[in-house]
């Protein structure tokens, strides 16, 4: 482990000794049914893992979580399609935006757009993206007035990335743009949120639900990393960190606990409890960033330096803080 930490560095992209690592521990597949040859993680043991990751390193599990996370789309790839896309080593990524169109044409769809914020995109073998679906040169709309839309998967070599990752911190996730120019794909590589085509009860997960949590336990990762590195004269200056760490941990996991309890019987996910769960991890990371920013003038100016990585974990811990799910 003390030699991930090593690789672990803060460079632009991963050293291949980490991607290397990373397959070996078959850490892109954490969500993926053993039949897929994944790992097959229950939620709370899942999320565990990924808090473990964010622990060594904001990149590394901001990266493992977003890209396992969009491998969770297994689940809502039919059935043929899944087997053909997992039949090789997969990792998907993209962007939740929907910054592009995909005008229908018979049974496929021409997708065409720029969509912001793939993390991991030099890693990816395949893109998943939101599109406002065109018919006949007319965006269609649903009865409320919202855009139609579809998710698509789509092979790496049909996208261009934009390097413009330009960020003081998370600097590995690579987290740039890609543009898809004229690609024609068959309607069956699209998929809809929410609807599942495989049996395990991780995918009976409301995906709100299951992103709120995965994301979350990353800042928890990171706020314990950047605690576990504070040196300071005083030991009562860590305890607003320390409580409030101990308050993330119990509610999140509280939290996974209910909801394998619900997929397990098989209920469904009230408005309320999602909004429960989301309000609850938003306030909790507000907590976190404060208490962090609260601790940091008592660090000295080698925290302050460009090289230590306690400066790294709080420039990764910040640049992860601008991800929208908790600032909605």
């Amino acid at each position: 482990m003390q030699q991930l930490k090593e690789w672990c560095s803060d460079a632009p992209v991963f050293r291949p000794e980490v991607l290397d690592w990373i397959a070996k521990e078959n850490l892109w597949n954490i969500w993926v049914p053993k039949a897929f040859k994944g790992r097959e993680m229950p939620l709370t043991e899942g999320l565990k893992q990924l808090q473990s990751l964010a622990r060594i390193d904001g990149s590394l599990g901001w990266t493992v979580t977003l890209c396992s996370g969009a491998n969770f789309f297994i689940g809502n790839l039919q059935p043929e399609v899944a087997k053909e896309l997992f039949a090789q080593a997969a990792i998907f990524g993209g962007s939740g935006g929907m910054f592009g169109t995909a005008e229908k044409e018979g049974s496929c769809y021409r997708l065409k757009g720029t969509w912001r914020y793939a993390t991991g995109a030099p890693y990816l073998t395949h893109f998943t993206l939101n599109a406002k679906i065109v018919e006949n040169g007319v965006e269609q709309v649903n009865e409320d007035g919202t855009p139609k839309f579809l998710s698509f998967v789509i092979p790496a070599n049909t996208v261009r990335i934009i390097n413009d990752w330009n960020t003081m911190g998370l600097k590995a996730s690579a987290t740039h743009s890609f543009e898809v120019k004229d690609v024609l794909v068959g309607e069956e590589y699209s998929f809809v949120y929410n609807q599942f085509h495989l049996p395990q009860p991780i995918f009976k997960t409301h995906f709100s639900v299951f992103a709120d949590l995965t994301l979350w336990v990353n800042y928890i990762g990171m706020a314990e990393h950047f605690l576990a590195k504070a040196r300071v004269k005083d030991e009562n200056w860590l305890t607003d960190l320390k409580s409030v760490i101990d308050a993330a941990n119990q509610q999140v996991y509280a939290f996974a606990q209910q909801v394998e309890n619900l997929t397990a019987q098989c209920n469904q996910f009230t408005e309320a409890f999602i909004q429960e769960v989301h309000q609850a991890a938003s306030a909790s990371v507000k907590n976190l960033s404060v208490a962090i920013i609260g601790l940091q003038p008592y660090l000295g100016v080698n925290a302050s330096r460009e090289n230590a990585v306690l400066n790294q974990i709080f420039r990764d811990y910040f640049t992860a803080t601008q991800h929208h799910i908790f600032t909605r």
